[in-house]
């Protein structure tokens, strides 16, 4: 992969390079792409925010109350 990347391409891969799935080569050469976009930069911050966000809410216990109407739900079934 070239150094001058399209924005296109970095798309392409900003999955893969956030879950550090690319070769050497070709993440840095999408970091410096992202170095020097703007649009991409901001593009690959959402997508990190966003899977920290799913992250965090991934781990929220549910209420007592939630818990014991869907416990209810399911044994009445």
């Amino acid at each position: 992969m070239t150094q001058d990347l399209r924005c296109e391409e970095v798309i392409d891969k900003l999955l893969e390079y956030l879950d550090r799935e690319l070769d050497a080569e070709t993440e840095q050469a999408l970091a410096h792409h992202m170095a020097t976009c703007r649009a991409c930069f901001t593009r690959a911050e959402f997508e990190r925010k966003l899977r920290a966000r799913v992250s965090e809410t991934g781990k929220a216990k549910a209420p007592d109350s939630l818990r014991r109407r869907v416990r209810a739900i399911v044994e009445h079934y």
